[in-house]
């Protein structure tokens, strides 16, 4: 075999393993940012008891408040106001998630002429709305569960 296929083989082979490593570096530093523990990136979360109920459009209760029921941040209560609440283990995110199973930029909650709706960034894991996997902006109803990974988030007046 000439020399040069030789060379050429090995110096592709150490750029392949120099990728792989800088790539194996780059998820071990994601990962310890994100089990640094609790992390929700506010302005908004506010553990209150505020008893005072918006009405929606319409007259009915609309959603002041969303609460992790299920999971590492199970009791975290995150105030609503207009602006967009990101979902996902990034550290600019509003719930930062320390969930094996959560993407980086995993779901987005915004709201939409009075409604909250829930749509999943392309996740792998997938985004539920109760036992519906989320492919498109849905609306959330009070109380219905959104899964994502092992946590459990829902809105609440």
């Amino acid at each position: 075999m000439p020399e040069l296929v030789v060379q050429l083989t090995r110096v592709g082979f150490l750029i392949l393993l120099w990728l792989f490593v800088l790539a194996a570096l780059r998820v071990v530093r994601s990962d310890l940012y994100a089990a640094s523990g609790l992390r929700v990136a506010v302005p908004g979360l506010r553990r209150n008891k505020e008893k005072k109920q918006q009405r929606g459009p319409g007259g009915g209760k609309s959603a002041r408040q969303m609460i992790v029921t299920h999971g590492a941040l199970a009791g975290t209560r995150i105030t609503l106001d207009e602006r967009p609440i990101m979902i996902g283990r990034a550290d600019d995110s509003t719930l930062v998630l320390d969930d094996d199973y959560a993407s980086t930029r995993h779901a987005r909650l915004s709201l939409r002429g009075g409604d909250w709706y829930v749509e999943d960034l392309g996740s792998t894991n997938g985004t539920y709305l109760d036992r519906a996997k989320v492919t498109q902006p849905l609306r959330v109803p009070l109380g219905v569960p959104i899964r994502i990974g092992k946590t459990v988030i829902e809105l609440r007046p």
